[in-house]
């Protein structure tokens, strides 16, 4: 087009005139007014892992922090050294404790393990009191031990939360070997 070039531009009296608020919005696009959010927020899964419920998604997942922090202080404490993928120091490695726990030195050497592996990789967790005792099968050899923990987490505002583990040693006899 040269500079001398005329247009001129004639007004259409049987055009049609359209007011932008006429037009609407997509369907496609309400989400962005209106984002649909759900009661609560999925932070992590739960293990054992289990297929998922209504909008949890594919796997059952924590709505709180206090039940996420549970579940992750639960994996670490039932951990054995060697046992997490590329973490070889991570768990608290009470197997080799399991058929002694309850006694003073297996306690005290389980508290240490617990309070080292806690330290390096959950800090904000404050540790507070620890109890092991056995549970006698019939013929008098432990089938089980149970450790409770108690502790509390600052940030979150939780306080004296009680962690509950069973470790099972090895000595369950079935009905029919009797």
């Amino acid at each position: 087009m040269s500079a001398d070039n005329n247009t001129t531009l004639t007004s259409h009296d049987e055009a049609k005139v359209y007011s932008f608020k006429s037009v609407g919005i997509l369907n496609t696009d309400r989400w962005k007014e209106n984002p649909v959010r759900p009661a609560e927020i999925p932070i992590g899964i739960k293990t054992p892992i289990q297929f998922g419920l209504s909008n949890d998604g594919l796997f059952r997942m924590h709505k709180s922090m206090a039940d996420q922090v549970a579940d992750n202080f639960r994996n670490m404490i039932m951990t054995n050294l060697g046992e997490r993928l590329c973490l070889y120091d991570f768990g608290a490695d009470l197997e080799g404790l399991v058929h002694e726990l309850g006694s003073q030195d297996a306690d005290g050497e389980a508290i240490r393990r617990i309070t080292t592996t806690t330290k390096k990789y959950m800090p904000y967790i404050d540790l507070q009191t620890f109890v092991a005792y056995q549970n006698q099968a019939e013929h008098g050899l432990p089938r089980r031990v149970v450790i409770k923990i108690t502790y509390s987490v600052r940030k979150i505002r939780l306080v004296d939360r009680t962690l509950e583990v069973v470790l099972y040693t090895g000595y369950e006899t079935s009905r029919q070997g009797l």
